[in-house]
């Protein structure tokens, strides 16, 4: 069983109820099981669809889960895509760069898999190539993970959110450490 930490993040629809959903499905995939969640985060979008700003993009609410799971990354991968689909997330067809940016019900990213280093060109990533710069990433992984070293730059979570230069807001929601579990969330 590998230690893996996923990332979260919604900004379409009931975002908590889909989060939370999310939360629940992973946890019961195939020899996977739900060791940890962050608190959630409303956080600003990272960027903008094309012909709108920033400011015209609804906001997210994010997250991040660690599993202990048997299942390999590209096996992991299609069920987590698979998860996304089920709860409504819509690729739109055409080149990965077409929907980069566009809102979504649901979206689930692998940053890490134990301290495996993996790269498949227009797949998979591990760790995820861009964790290390983004607010919405480190805050909700450092509540779960702070001491957790990346095995290519070599620095805890707590260096990499301590040396962050984002300045997109990332703001923790009144919500406890085991919001997925409390109904009346």
């Amino acid at each position: 069983m590998a230690r893996v930490y996923l990332s979260l993040g919604s900004n379409l629809g009931d975002r908590r109820a889909l989060l939370k959903e999310a939360v629940h499905r992973l946890g019961r995939l195939e020899t996977t099981e739900l060791v940890a969640a962050s608190r959630l985060y409303e956080t600003e979008p990272w960027e903008s669809e094309p012909g709108r700003t920033r400011d015209e993009e609804p906001w997210y609410l994010n997250c991040v889960v660690a599993i202990e799971t048997g299942l390999t990354p590209p096996a992991l991968l299609g069920q987590i895509q698979a998860v996304e689909t089920e709860l409504g997330r819509r690729r739109p067809s055409g080149t990965p760069e077409a929907g980069r940016f566009a809102p979504r019900t649901l979206d689930i990213d692998i940053l890490f898999y134990g301290d495996q280093v993996v790269s498949v060109p227009d797949d998979l990533h591990i760790p995820h190539l861009l964790l290390a710069e983004r607010a919405f990433v480190l805050r909700p992984l450092a509540d779960v993970a702070p001491e957790l070293e990346h095995p290519t730059l070599y620095r805890t979570v707590r260096e990499l959110l301590a040396a962050l230069t984002d300045d997109h807001d990332v703001r923790p929601c009144d919500s406890p450490l085991r919001w997925f579990e409390n109904e009346n969330a």
